[in-house]
C-alpha cells in the first residue's frame, strides 16, 4: 500500500517528521512571513510539490544536492556518531528504539510516551521512494521489540542487520524527510510563537547553516508545538528555540537552544536523569556555530 504524498502528510501531520514528494535539484526551505502565505505554502507541501521554483514572499537559500547530502552526514553523526551499527539503537533509560540518521522514534506495541512516533512515516515515505524496504518491516507497524534488553540481545539479527542496510542506503531520503518537517512545520512555529518566531527564522532561513542548525534541531527536539512535549508547561522545540533568540544569528540560535534544553532538564522527572544528557546536548548546539 502506497500513499499519496498528500495522504501521508495529512496522517501524520501531528508527527516529528513529515514526508513529502521530492524533486531532484535544489531545495528550499520558505519563510512565510503571513498568515495567506502561510495557508499557500502549506497547500503545496500537501500536494507534495515544495521546490526552488515555487513561489515565496521573502527570498530563502536553495540548498544543493552537496549540501543537503553534507546536512545528513553532520545529522548521522550528532545522533549516531556516524556508524552504521549507532542506524540501530535503543538509549538506556528510554522506552524506545532509536532508527535511522535521525534516530527516528519506533515504539513498542500498547506504549504509548510523550514524543512523538516517526519511525512508521519514514517507513511509509521510503517505500513511496522505491527503497528496497524489507517485507516484514511493511507489515509490522510497532517495534518487534520489548524492550532494550531484548533489542540489544538480538543487535546481529536478520532484521537488525535489514535495518541498518537499509538505512545506511538511504541517507539523502532520511535528510529530505526531515527538511519535510521543517517546510511543513513552519505556519504552525509563526503561529504558536509570533513575531519573533518569525523574524528568527527568516533570518536563519538565509544560509545553509542557518537552514542546517533548524533541520537539526526540529530532527533532534521537534517543533515545540506539539502539547504533550511539555515539562511543567515548559516546551523545549524548535519554536522555543527561535523565540528565544536574543541575536539573529547562528550563535544566537545555539545559545538559545542551549538554554531551552537547560531548561527542559532543570523541569524534567528526576526518574528521568535527563542531566546527564545536557553536556552533549550542549556540544550538539555549540556546532551550529560554525560552517556547514
Amino acid at each position: 500500500f502506497v500513499q499519496s504524498p498528500s495522504e501521508m502528510i495529512a496522517n501524520v501531520s501531528n508527527c516529528r517528521t513529515h514526508c513529502e514528494r521530492f524533486q531532484s535539484g535544489p531545495m528550499t526551505l520558505h519563510f512565510f512571513s503571513s498568515g495567506r502565505t502561510a495557508i499557500a505554502a502549506l497547500a503545496t507541501v500537501l500536494t507534495g510539490c515544495i521546490t526552488a521554483a515555487s513561489p515565496v514572499s521573502a527570498p530563502a537559500t536553495s540548498l544543493s544536492p552537496a549540501q543537503i547530502q553534507r546536512i545528513g552526514q553532520r545529522i548521522w553523526q550528532n545522533e549516531c556518531a556516524g556508524t552504521v551499527a549507532g542506524l540501530t539503537s535503543w538509549n538506556e533509560g528510554e522506552e524506545f528504539a532509536s532508527l535511522g540518521i535521525g534516530h527516528f522514534i519506533w515504539y513498542p506495541k500498547n506504549y504509548e510516551g510523550p514524543f512523538e512516533e516517526s519511525f512508521p512515516p519514514l517507513v511509509r515515505y521510503l517505500q513511496q521512494r522505491g527503497a528496497a524496504v524489507p517485507g516484514w518491516l511493511l507489515q509490522t507497524p510497532d517495534c518487534p521489540w520489548t524492550s532494550r534488553r531484548a533489542f540489544v540481545a538480538d543487535a546481529q539479527s536478520p532484521r537488525q542487520k535489514e535495518l541498518r542496510a537499509l538505512l545506511a542506503a538511504t541517507v539523502r531520503e532520511q535528510t529530505e524527510f526531515i527538511i519535510a518537517r521543517l517546510n511543513a512545520a513552519v505556519p504552525k512555529l509563526i503561529a504558536a510563537g509570533g513575531r519573533n518566531v518569525a523574524q528568527s527564522h527568516a533570518a536563519l532561513a538565509q544560509s545553509p547553516e542557518g537552514m542546517f542548525a533548524m533541520i537539526d534541531y526540529i530532527n533532534f527536539k521537534g517543533d515545540g508545538v506539539n502539547p504533550k512535549e511539555r515539562y511543567n508547561g515548559q516546551g523545549w522545540g524548535l519554536a522555543q528555540v527561535l523565540g528565544g533568540m536574543i541575536s539573529p544569528t547562528t550563535t544566537g540560535f545555539a545559545e538559545s537552544a542551549k538554554r531551552v534544553l537547560a531548561n527542559r532538564v532543570k523541569n524534567s522527572p528526576p526518574e528521568r536523569k535527563e542531566s546527564r544528557w545536557l553536556a552533549g546536548w550542549s556540544s550538539r548546539c555549540d556546532g551550529y556555530k560554525r560552517g556547514l
